[in-house]
């Protein structure tokens, strides 16, 4: 289906007339303005959406376009389009900068297959930048399945969990690995988990577990690992290795083992802990070296791997690849 957008923005503009914000300033001093994404600067096949037949639908309204294909587009920031029972639609155009998980749900009711053209509309300030709207549309557009692995780093509230979300927000099942503890008896700890579940998409499964390496060898779809140090300390526990770290050396190469023979689309969390102080305690410091070298084990063995700073992503090249040094995004 050929689309032509002659505008992708919100009713204002990107920038925004008068809007003082740090995106609509890098557009505005950069000379660049996109327009606003109305149905007379969506060309379908060179004709204006305002011109080819339409149909409302909640949250905006389908375009019926030559040959019988089918184009369906939010109304607006904010807006969630519903696909019409049965149908699947040659393109989307959708509010990706609001709601990418909308696009991982009609992909899951079979609105939208591999086949369909995914375009963002309705784009503004909730975005960094073109840019980053790219970088996050490479992983929306193709969610596809694995083998492939992504290992994200950061320290603590970095926003690493957020860009791991955001990776993994267009696909249509998505697992999440819990392998913290639930919560029950500290409040503090159990609101922590309950943001993160308010955060995901409803139909997202959840599976609270500290058998990682029996989930990455048994799962195929996509899945989300939250995270790497939670679950070193569990199995540093189960193994009694605080004292002893050599007692965990099986359970590690297990995971290792694991992360490099999944079938699934894994992307997963760990602390970053080359940054901090040196702990005080020998047990602190044994768990710093055991999580510091299983990131590089697990980050050798990954497509991907990226560093989460301020809620800005620098992705980590592969040594020998020609990379001539990270790209810095953000806000992740």
């Amino acid at each position: 289906m050929n689309i032509e957008l002659r505008g992708i923005a919100g009713p204002e503009g990107w920038p925004a007339p008068g809007c003082r914000c740090a995106s609509c300033g890098r557009l505005r001093a950069a000379g660049v303005r996109h327009e606003p994404a109305t149905p007379a600067r969506i060309l379908v096949g060179g004709v204006p959406a305002e011109d080819l037949p339409r149909a409302d639908v909640p949250g905006g309204y389908e375009v019926h376009g030559p040959h019988g294909r089918r184009a369906l587009v939010a109304a607006g920031p904010g807006a969630v389009p519903e696909p019409r029972p049965g149908v699947r639609y040659d393109a989307v155009l959708l509010d990706l900068a609001g709601s990418p998980e909308h696009l991982g749900r009609l992909r899951r009711v079979g609105a939208v297959t591999a086949e369909t053209a995914v375009m963002a509309v309705h784009v503004d300030h909730r975005i960094a930048s073109p840019a980053e709207l790219d970088r996050r549309m490479a992983f929306w557009r193709s969610p596809g399945d694995g083998p492939h692995r992504t290992l994200l780093l950061g320290g603590s509230r970095s926003g690493k969990s957020a860009e791991a979300e955001l990776r993994l927000a267009a696909c249509p099942e998505v697992l999440y690995v819990a392998t913290g503890p639930s919560g029950d008896g500290d409040p503090e700890w159990r609101a922590r988990v309950d943001a993160h579940r308010r955060r995901r998409p409803a139909w997202w499964r959840t599976a609270e577990t500290t058998d990682l390496a029996g989930v990455l060898a048994s799962a195929a779809g996509a899945v989300l690992v939250d995270g790497i140090g939670t679950w070193l300390a569990g199995a540093m526990d189960e193994t009694a290795a605080w004292d002893d770290p050599a007692r965990v050396s099986p359970l590690l190469d297990d995971l290792v083992a694991a992360w490099r023979g999944t079938r699934a689309r894994v992307v997963a969390v760990s602390d970053e802990v080359g940054l901090s102080l040196v702990p005080e305690t020998p047990s602190g410091r044994a768990f710093r070296d055991l999580l510091g070298g299983l990131n590089q084990r697990l980050a050798a063995e990954s497509e991907e791997a990226a560093l989460v700073v301020a809620g800005r992503v620098m992705e980590l090249g592969v040594p020998g690849s020609g990379a001539t040094g990270p790209a810095v995004t953000g806000p992740g």
